[in-house]
């Protein structure tokens, strides 16, 4: 299936490894330009030589920098000719007891999971609208649609910029217009984070047999997933919270 966005422009989030460098990957494939974000610019810059590999039709550019920071959001934006598709994505808070965080751990939460994708979707939906295109994706958490007791950090923050995404992607003037808003929520995908948890024994088959499909999911099948909510086809679904979690959650709702 052809998307439809050869040729667009996108920014992707913490996008040098795990589900934004699927994101990203997946992108590129379809003729997207891409600018993309992380921390570590060396990882940075080795990405992006990996998605000009597979377009040589494609532009791909960097800026490394903590997203939370204004002139890192601005270097973003201004790399970006103009932002027809803002994947956010940002790695989750610590785990915790919620009696041992302090206000400065909630805020960085905040800053991270909800604040700085607000932002960024503050500076770039009025112009999708008006060009009469926009895709915005939002890489939350299956902890949103079933909360984790240790994640309470992730679970306030997500849940936050879930209910205000709900909101805005029902706006008139924004849905309308083929500008659309939605939340993907990745249950255990493999990648660096989730390795880096099974700290013992036993642990990742633990994890597995929670799993119907058997398996974990794998960055590039997140990607897939996500080109299809940023493609022509997809202007009809906005406001949603869609879970990739291989059958993990056990509710009919």
């Amino acid at each position: 299936m052809d998307l439809g966005i050869a040729g667009r422009w996108a920014v992707v989030c913490a996008a040098s490894k795990g589900l934004g460098k699927g994101c990203a990957a997946a992108l590129a494939r379809e003729g997207v330009n891409v600018v993309i974000n992380a921390r570590g610019e060396a990882a940075l810059n080795q990405t992006a030589d990996e998605l000009r590999a597979l377009r040589a039709d494609i532009e791909v550019r960097c800026v490394a920098g903590d997203v939370t920071q204004d002139e890192v959001r601005q270097a973003l934006l201004d790399a970006c000719p103009q932002v027809d598709i803002l994947v956010n994505n940002a790695g989750g808070p610590p785990p915790g007891d919620f009696r041992d965080w302090e206000r400065a751990d909630w805020l960085a939460a905040l800053d991270a999971n909800m604040l700085a994708p607000i932002a960024l979707m503050r500076a770039t939906v009025d112009g999708m609208a008006e060009r009469g295109f926009g895709r915005v994706v939002n890489i939350t958490s299956a902890a949103v649609k079933a909360p984790i007791d240790v994640l309470g950090l992730s679970n306030g923050a997500r849940s936050g910029l879930t209910g205000f995404v709900a909101g805005l992607a029902r706006q008139s003037r924004l849905a309308s217009r083929n500008v659309t808003l939605n939340n993907l929520l990745p249950g255990p995908f493999d990648t660096d984070r989730l390795r880096s948890a099974f700290k013992a024994p036993g642990q990742r088959e633990s994890r597995l047999r929670g799993i119907p499909a058997g398996r974990f999911g794998s960055a590039d099948e997140f990607g897939a997933f996500c080109a299809f909510l940023c493609s022509a086809h997809a202007g009809y679904m906005t406001g949603q919270n869609v879970l990739l979690d291989g059958g993990g959650y056990p509710g009919t709702f």
